[in-house]
């Protein structure tokens, strides 16, 4: 819904600097999709920090919110889609993000009246690629899996949307462009072409 991994990735590699340290496009790959706990723990291990994978995610939340705040904005096509789809399907976030940052997105771009269920990463116990979150999602729409459609913009997001049984549609950021794609069922260009894509499957 929004391009949240630039947003990331600029927060990742300032906390980095302020301790000396550069991050690796390698190392903010693995992190990508995953849950903010497990991120951060490989964020520590691959820098070699001291400091506890807990604090390190405190500080990289703090300096988080005051970008997302000020900077988060929707992708193209992501209001066009709300809208061509509203009443038509149940629709749900599941975001490997907490809820403070996922209350702020949906205040932001005003688009919470779309959705029926928000399903952020706090009550999840396994991160993306593990599918639990969509699983639980799933559950919550009171859908079966197979019913759904993920729409992904990453390789651990798309493997979850998999694992779960949902009809996985990528479609990949200009950081997750060459990313394995491969073993989804869609790759879309952009949120038109997803929402076009969406439109030929309701239609079969």
């Amino acid at each position: 819904m929004i391009d949240s991994e630039r947003l990331y990735f600029d927060v990742e590699r300032a906390l980095a600097r302020n301790y000396g340290k550069e991050v690796s496009d390698e190392t903010l790959m693995k992190m990508m999709g995953r849950s903010p706990l497990e991120a951060m723990s490989i964020y520590a291990m691959d820098l070699g920090f001291d400091i506890s994978s807990e604090e390190l995610l405190r500080l990289r939340n703090d300096m988080f919110v005051d970008r997302l705040r000020n900077e988060v904005s929707a992708m193209k096509g992501l209001y066009e889609m709300l809208n061509r789809f509203e009443g038509k399907l149940k629709m749900a976030i599941a975001t490997g993000s907490p809820e403070e940052f996922l209350r702020i997105v949906i205040d932001k771009l005003k688009i919470e009246k779309y959705f029926d269920v928000l399903q952020p990463s706090d009550e999840i116990k396994e991160g993306k690629p593990n599918p639990e979150i969509y699983l639980k999602a799933a559950e919550k729409l009171k859908v079966l899996p197979s019913e759904c459609i993920v729409l992904e913009d990453s390789c651990n997001g798309a493997l979850a949307g998999k694992r779960a049984g949902c009809y996985t549609i990528a479609v990949p950021s200009e950081y997750t462009c060459k990313q394995d794609f491969s073993f989804v069922d869609y790759i879309a260009r952009d949120l038109y072409d997803a929402a076009e894509h969406i439109d030929f499957l309701m239609n079969l």
